[in-house]
């Protein structure tokens, strides 16, 4: 029989082992998202898997925005996160730190997801519930990844997406580092 694990049983990390731990060299960019409570749900998966960090651009909210720490449980506190402005400046200063940069979005030339194989330092924009990612945006990026989709609708929800997408990129990354 299986049998649920306590907290204990998990072994997770504190906080101060978390922001000592290595981190895989992802990060986010969220560009305009406008519910706090996607931009925590966010946040939790890039606890779960060890982001080097998320930048909230434009009007994307927050912490201590009362949505995000809502979704976040706590994820706030041990992911770095940084607030600019504006996303190309932003990407212009990654690219120079070495990143390499990509929008996920539908897309023409896009790289479908199971077909992307990560090297390096990687920053991902993941856009507006409603408009997606800014054309200027995935034009300024390296490329553009995308999850396949077989249904009716012609797209998920930003923190599905996220989630789905880190889920790959840390298999993939932590292969890759063994």
């Amino acid at each position: 029989m299986n049998q649920k694990l306590s907290m204990e049983q998990l072994g997770r990390m504190s906080q101060a082992e978390f922001k000592d731990a290595e981190k895989i060299p992802v990060v986010v960019i969220l560009e305009n998202i406008r519910s706090g409570l996607n931009v925590g749900s966010i946040f939790r998966s890039a606890d779960a898997f060890r982001l080097k960090g998320i930048f909230c651009v434009g009007y994307t909210p927050t912490p201590p925005h009362r949505e995000v720490l809502k979704s976040a449980l706590g994820a706030t506190e041990t992911v770095d996160w940084e607030q600019r402005e504006e996303t190309l400046t932003l990407i212009a200063d990654l690219k120079f730190a070495g990143f390499k940069c990509y929008s996920i979005e539908q897309a023409s030339n896009s790289i479908e997801l199971h077909d992307f194989h990560p090297s390096g330092p990687i920053a991902l924009v993941l856009g507006n519930e409603v408009d997606g990612v800014d054309q200027a945006t995935i034009e300024a990026c390296d490329g553009v990844i995308e999850i396949a989709q077989h249904g009716t609708k012609h797209s998920l929800n930003v923190a599905v997406c996220g989630g789905i997408v880190l889920y790959d990129l840390f298999g993939k990354l932590t292969a890759l580092a063994h």
